[in-house]
């Protein structure tokens, strides 16, 4: 007989983080989280997509509670082409946000489309589980998840020796 190693969520860890989702939107608050989704559509007019055609924007709230925005900027190549989570956390790198608040700043990001795996495993470079909305074609908050629901098992700094 051989010992099964699969892995799915029980039902009660999947429970456990649904409330814990609940808890930080109550944390957070609803009109920040709209702030941060009206943000994340605006950023979408600056992008820069001249092949997909598929302008993506986003933001992300700080653990101070500020917004730094960022879109895809597109290349020929594609395979360099930035995705719009990622570059807005790079902006917000740029910007000192870990000097001020360490590498988890992360709180929330928000995009008008579900983040790809590239960008989850970006998200959880600079963050510890937080939340993410997924917007509607118009704007409006459609889903709000969490990287742990998006990315369960993933591979991150703390996984690494010294860390």
């Amino acid at each position: 007989m051989t010992q099964d190693l699969s892995w799915t969520p029980s039902e009660r860890d999947i429970q456990a983080e649904k409330s814990r989702i609940a808890k930080e939107v109550e944390a957070i608050g609803i009109d920040t989280l709209t702030k941060l989704a009206s943000a994340a559509f605006e950023a979408k007019d600056r992008t820069y997509s001249p092949y997909s055609h598929f302008p993506v924007g986003s933001a992300v709230l700080d653990t101070a509670g500020l917004i730094h925005t960022g879109q895809n900027i597109e290349v020929a190549t594609y395979s360099e082409a930035g995705h719009a989570e990622e570059q807005a956390i790079k902006n917000a790198v740029s910007s000192g946000v870990i000097a001020t608040q360490g590498r988890m700043f992360v709180r929330a990001i928000a995009a008008t489309a579900a983040p790809c795996g590239r960008c989850r495993q970006i998200i959880a470079e600079f963050s510890d589980n937080p939340l993410i909305v997924i917007l509607d074609t118009k704007g409006n908050i459609q889903t709000i998840t969490s990287l742990m629901i998006l990315l369960p098992l993933a591979f991150s700094p703390k996984d690494l020796p010294g860390q």
